[in-house]
């Protein structure tokens, strides 16, 4: 296999990590959300709230790994 050639498929296997990163990351505000309104609420206000920050925490996370990626 070429120089080219790996470099594309290593590219490939980080961009996949990041997006499992990213999914596992959101299921585990989301998750936690869910217990904190099980304990302290009836209602789904951590659930959204955690959800949101879940996302900005996960979209933060894929800017700087893509930037680090990109500067390679």
């Amino acid at each position: 296999m070429s120089n080219k050639g790996k470099n594309g498929v290593k590219r490939w296997a980080i961009l996949s990590a990041i997006a499992i990163e990213m999914g596992v990351v959101i299921y585990a505000f989301v998750q936690l959300g869910k217990w904190l309104d099980l304990t302290y609420t009836g209602g789904k206000l951590f659930t959204v709230v955690c959800t949101l920050i879940g996302v900005a925490v996960s979209l933060y996370l894929v800017v700087n790994q893509t930037n680090r990626l990109n500067s390679k």
